[in-house]
């Protein structure tokens, strides 16, 4: 077998296990971690800054994005993302839809780890790009590590004027991490099997098609509370 098929065959055993078919338990436990998840990391002194939150048009979250490579090294990660709702983004939080994260990357690793990632999408550019049906991060859309502590004000300009500011956290420590070359797209799969019809992301968030699921109201009431108000800059 020569080099490029083993990269390959390599590959589609580390994607076939995540491809497998949704159900809306599947789903909804999805729902539950990126809950979970984003509670804990509110509630971290070094933290997601407030004025930060405030200022985001939508949250992404992946929990538990799984690591694994032996020569070929790549993560692929299940989530969600939600947004203010209303035309100018001033409304409440929506119901979410589902995405997902993919990213690759070559060299001699062995190993795995598991990483949750989240996402602030900070401009209508932004929203924008990642309604499309993918995105790639860098690319069709600026990104940019994220500050980390209670206030942005030591934040560069590079990264105010990104449009999406990316946060990881891994045993234990979180911190802005780079997720450029990477990219997301809506899990189209999952949405319908959270909703029982296909939906875009964008008819689930931008256009409020459906309800939030009962499995949504825990995070969504942690938005709330965590950032009632979008504060435009």
């Amino acid at each position: 077998m020569n080099k490029k098929m083993l990269v390959a065959v390599l590959m589609l055993v580390c994607v076939l296990p995540v491809v497998a078919e949704d159900k809306e338990e599947k789903v909804d436990e999805r729902i539950n971690k990126s809950a979970i998840v984003f509670k804990e990391i509110l509630g971290m002194p070094d933290g997601i800054p407030k004025d930060l939150l405030n200022r985001a048009y939508c949250v992404v979250i992946f929990p538990s994005v799984k690591k694994a490579a032996f020569v070929v090294g790549g993560s692929y990660g299940r989530g969600l993302i939600t947004c203010r709702r209303g035309r100018d983004f001033s409304g409440s939080w929506s119901a979410p839809a589902m995405f997902a994260l993919e990213a690759g990357s070559f060299g001699f690793q062995i190993g795995g780890q598991e990483t949750d990632f989240v996402l602030l999408i900070m401009n209508d550019s932004g929203a924008r790009s990642v309604m499309s049906s993918k995105v790639k991060l860098g690319g069709d859309a600026s990104v940019a590590a994220g500050p980390v502590g209670r206030d942005a004000a030591a934040a560069t300009d590079i990264v105010m004027k990104a449009e999406i500011l990316s946060y990881s956290r891994a045993q234990g420590l979180f911190a802005g991490v780079s997720l450029e070359g990477s990219t997301l797209r809506s899990d189209d799969g999952a949405n319908k099997a959270l909703y029982g019809k296909e939906l875009s992301a964008k008819e689930i968030v931008r256009e409020g098609k459906v309800a939030p699921p009962a499995s949504a109201q825990r995070l969504l009431a942690l938005l709330r509370r965590a950032s009632p108000k979008h504060v435009m800059k």
